[in-house]
């Protein structure tokens, strides 16, 4: 159960980090760094997703 909890903050959170990129690209000018932060970090829980649905699924919590 902790397991499909993980997953699911880090899906929202991956949400939550693509809807702040699209506000900064609309609100921001082009010298602002912060488009460029939400991609890296957007990047970052990807990677810990998959990371965490491999482990899932060939652990066997998710199986």
């Amino acid at each position: 159960m902790l397991l499909k909890t993980l997953i699911a903050v880090v899906f929202i959170a991956m949400l939550a980090s693509l809807a702040a990129g699209a506000g900064f690209l609309l609100k921001d000018d082009s010298q602002s760094r912060r488009l460029l932060t939400s991609l890296k970090i957007r990047v970052c829980l990807a990677a810990l997703l998959v990371v965490l649905l491999a482990y899932g699924f060939f652990g066997g919590p998710l199986g």
